[in-house]
Formats: structure tokens, C-alpha cells, sequence
């Protein structure tokens, strides 16, 4: 498990972009303009998932006034991402862990093994600071759990 205090596993993977481009994302290059939210979500189009999207959303100015960057990390394909982007108004990008090499990293994988639905990501956010440490972190094996928006605020304060 990522930790805090931890160096971030780094990582480079397709991303679609709020202008709806499709482009490469670094997380060493992300971190070269300030701090980091990575908001894993388990899969685009589900329920709590869109809650928590559009939440992060709503709240995206309280988290760029902080000087961080916010990015939504799942397994979906990026195409597929494209279109919950659009659907949902998200203004942030959203990152394609397809390979679920990320999740791996992170340690944040689950399994809904009563649905036969393998590799997914935990519902979790880390934050990573300009140097590349994890200066936050929370993971919740429930997937129906959203995080506490304002501890993730107040962590983008303090990294």
C-alpha cells in the first residue's frame, strides 16, 4: 500500500482532457506545476462514481486556488472516459488505467467477484505534493463511500 510520506509511484498513461483530446499524462510532469489529486474511481457510469466526479467537479476551484491539479483515475478505456466527461460536465481530466498497471502501483485494486468484474480501483485519493511524496492518502474497500472532500481540500493546503 501507498503511504504517506511514501514517493509516489510514477507513472505515464492516456488521458482524456476536458476539451475532449485524448493525450499522454506524467505524473512527474503533473508534479512539475504543484500538487496532485488522484481520485480513483472504480468505473464511469455508475452512480456514486458520477457523484463523486461531480463533486470533485463543483469543488475543483477550492482545490486550483490551492495550486493543486486534480485528476479522476479509473480503468476504463479512454474513449469510454471521454464520454462520462461529457455527460457529466467534468472539468478535469481523467486518466485511463486500461493496463491497470496503476491501480497495481497504488495498491488500490478490488475485485466485485459476485459480478465476475476483475481489476478495478478501490475508490481512493492521494495527493502528491511538487517533490513527488504522497502527502495524503485514503481508501475505502466500500466502494459505495465517498471521500471527505474537505480533508482532501485541507491536504492540497498543507502539501
Amino acid at each position: 500500500m501507498v503511504d504517506v510520506g511514501d514517493d509516489a509511484p510514477t507513472f505515464s498513461a492516456p488521458m482524456t482532457t476536458p476539451s475532449g483530446d485524448i493525450e499522454e499524462f506524467s505524473l512527474a510532469d503533473a508534479t512539475d506545476d504543484g500538487p496532485v489529486v488522484l481520485a480513483f474511481f472504480p468505473g464511469a457510469f455508475t452512480s456514486v462514481c458520477a457523484s463523486e466526479m461531480t463533486t470533485f467537479r463543483d469543488r475543483l476551484d477550492d482545490l486550483t486556488d490551492a495550486g493543486a491539479s486534480l485528476y479522476g483515475v479509473s480503468v476504463d478505456s479512454p474513449f469510454a472516459l471521454e464520454e462520462f466527461a461529457t455527460q457529466n460536465n467534468l472539468n478535469f481530466p481523467l486518466v485511463s488505467d486500461i493496463a491497470k498497471e496503476v491501480i497495481d502501483a497504488y495498491d488500490v485494486s478490488m475485485d466485485f467477484d459476485a459480478l465476475g468484474v476483475e481489476g478495478v480501483a478501490k475508490r481512493a485519493v492521494f495527493v502528491v505534493d511538487a517533490d513527488g511524496t504522497v502527502t495524503y492518502e485514503w481508501v475505502s474497500d466500500d466502494p459505495g463511500i465517498e471521500p471527505d472532500y474537505e480533508d482532501v481540500e485541507a491536504a492540497v493546503g498543507d502539501a
